[in-house]
């Protein structure tokens, strides 16, 4: 199973962290050893500054490689959320050095996802989702303001990897990240309906 995840795909995401803005996908990929798979999250001991970012994620249905935009939705089949937790402490400390983002972004728990639906069930040009914490809204978002579409990014994706069975695209985040402490409790709700929980532990 491989992870792909999409950086700065909303405009005002990639704004408020003083980014530019891109105008090809950002696109790096987190190991299957970072998928958390209970709803309590560990803050990792390295970091003094774990953020979430909410993103609706696309499951892969089969094998496909250089797919074109026109046949991109016949590759997946489920749709999702997943949280893209992140060292920004150490991701800001890797940019200013020019180095790759892994330690801050793949590393062992960093992905969370909720349960995935039937693509039949909705409108992917227009998704709405949001993230609460502690029950107040952190993020809202919807796919009709993403900057490279859904079928975009499965064809740009499989320009360069085969995608396969069971695969996870993750689209990227809006604006409203920010950090998370020990208790929280996150809430992320896509078209209203809950479909990922998460309460973050210490250590």
């Amino acid at each position: 199973m491989k992870i792909f995840c999409i950086g700065r795909n909303y405009v005002d995401h990639a704004k408020e962290l003083n980014n530019k803005v891109p105008t090809k996908p950002l696109v790096f990929m987190k190991p299957e050893t970072a998928i958390n798979k209970s709803k309590e999250v560990t803050y990792p001991s390295f970091t003094e500054n774990l953020h979430y970012e909410l993103e609706v994620c696309l499951h892969v249905a089969k094998t496909g490689r250089n797919i074109q935009e026109s046949e991109a939705l016949d590759y997946i089949d489920k749709i999702g959320l997943g949280l893209d937790y992140t060292a920004r402490d150490l991701q800001s400390k890797c940019k200013e050095k020019g180095h790759s983002w892994e330690i801050s972004k793949a590393f062992d728990g960093s992905a969370s996802f909720g349960t995935f639906h039937d693509k039949s069930n909705y409108n992917l040009e227009n998704l709405k989702f949001h993230l609460t914490v502690n029950g107040e809204t952190k993020q809202n978002g919807e796919t009709q303001h993403l900057i490279f579409s859904i079928p975009y990014l499965i064809h740009y994706v499989s320009t360069y990897f085969t995608l396969e069975e069971g695969d996870v695209i993750m689209t990227g985040t809006p604006a409203g990240v920010g950090p998370v402490k020990l208790g929280d409790k996150l809430e992320g709700y896509l078209e209203g309906e809950l479909i990922l929980e998460n309460l973050i532990l210490t250590t």
